[in-house]
């Protein structure tokens, strides 16, 4: 969940995800700076060139697709179907995993784990990922928080896959990370074009990453993870890909693929380039979608907390020779509060292929842009396509793309009557 810091009126109700609006009990970002913030973050920023100017293309004629509701749910957060699969699922904050069905949950739910799950403000069920080879393993994975606030990645299986159910008792634990704040807990896990699970974990939380454990190469927050699942011929829970970049390097976890990350509660690969876009909530100023073609990806710095955006944010010394600038940014104001990143779009809107699409969470109106000689081109605001309290994207084995509300709505982008 975006976390963000800034306690606006439109987010005022607790049950936002990517609002901020968690436990008192726990330091969270605010809109009042917090006493560790009220000196100015030391301005660095001369030190990188800013290649997020966007480019305009004076031919570019913008689609215009509409929103066309598909079904309400509890709290939905994300969308995603199995390979080859025509069912749709609906991930929901509380715990719960339903089949979209004549426009409403399918009962009882494909997959229930509320009682595992610790929800509210940030916390809760954020994704899941089918198994390349779902249709022979039936192996699917979720990202939650559990009752400790801690971030949690557990298997599961359907036996037969093509079951209308996962089995709650095949429930295993892949990988757990214990969380210091309730807020930045990332959330996003996926398959990359190899095969291997990505997984997105925020800082950790509390205000300007204050323990530093985005650019900690011996803990896994603030990082994008890259892990083979299943349960290793050795007995442990996960294997750990031979390429990865850190592997066999003291002091650093073999499973980091990235890091440097603030909170990437939303990423994404194109399936037909395999280039990577992140959206990374930014502290106060700043929201950023990052683009990295796939030679750049293994062993990237995203630059947190040293840059927000490309603006300096705290003194730390980080390394930038694999540092990553942000390919567009927009300031934190006009009603911005936190990015939702999306993907590039690949479904029968026609005018939208190739297009990447995101939004800021509290303004909800969808956003595009293309990638032109490593550069933001083409840059689109859909102002006819906006979803109150915009959680996320998320596509269905067909490549069409669907936008799901906190408020309970889910629509798919549909081509114009």
């Amino acid at each position: 969940m975006p976390g963000p810091r800034r306690a606006l009126a439109a987010t005022a109700v607790c049950l936002v995800l990517l609002a901020g609006c968690t436990a008192s009990e726990e330091p969270q970002d605010q809109t009042t700076i917090p006493a560790e913030e009220t000196s100015a973050p030391t301005d660095t920023s001369a030190a990188i060139q800013t290649p997020t100017a966007a480019v305009e293309s004076p031919a570019a004629r913008p689609a215009r697709p509409r929103l066309v509701r598909v079904g309400r749910f509890d709290q939905p957060v994300y969308v995603s179907s199995p390979p080859g699969d025509k069912r749709i699922f609906v991930v929901e904050q509380g715990g719960r995993v339903v089949e979209l069905a004549e426009g409403k949950a399918r009962e009882p739910a494909f997959l229930d784990i509320t009682e595992f799950v610790r929800s509210g403000g940030e916390r809760g069920l954020f994704s899941i990922a089918f198994a390349p080879d779902y249709a022979s393993s039936g192996l699917a994975y979720v990202s939650y928080t559990d009752q400790n606030g801690n971030s949690r990645i557990d298997e599961f299986k359907a036996d037969p896959p093509s079951s209308d159910r996962l089995d709650p008792a095949s429930r295993r634990l892949v990988l757990g990370v214990e969380q210091p704040f309730s807020n930045h807990n990332g959330g996003l896990i996926a398959f990359d074009p190899s095969g291997m699970m990505v997984i997105g974990f925020g800082d950790g939380g509390g205000a300007g990453d204050p323990g530093n454990r985005a650019q900690n190469l011996n803990v896994l927050l603030g990082k994008l993870l890259r892990i083979d699942p299943k349960r290793q011929p050795d007995g442990k829970p996960y294997g750990i890909p031979a390429d990865n970049p850190f592997v066999g390097r003291a002091g650093a976890r073999p499973e980091i693929w990235a890091y440097g990350l603030r909170n990437p509660w939303r990423w994404s690969f194109d399936p037909s380039t395999k280039d990577l876009y992140v959206g990374d909530v930014g502290q106060r100023n700043v929201e950023e979608i990052d683009y990295v073609p796939p030679a750049g990806q293994s062993g990237a710095n995203y630059g947190w907390p040293k840059f927000e955006g490309t603006r300096g944010y705290k003194d730390v010394e980080i390394d930038e020779s694999r540092l990553v600038r942000p390919v567009q940014e927009y300031p934190t104001a006009g009603g911005n509060c936190a990015v939702t990143g999306g993907g590039v779009y690949r479904g029968s809107v026609t005018e939208l292929r190739g297009t990447y699409l995101y939004a800021d969470y509290c303004l909800g109106v969808i956003r595009g842009f293309r990638i032109r000689g490593g550069r933001a081109g083409d840059v689109t605001n859909f102002n006819d396509l906006r979803v109150r309290n915009l959680s996320s994207f998320g596509e269905d084995s067909a490549g069409e793309m669907y936008v799901t509300s906190l408020g309970g709505d889910v629509y798919r982008i549909a081509p114009s009557e």
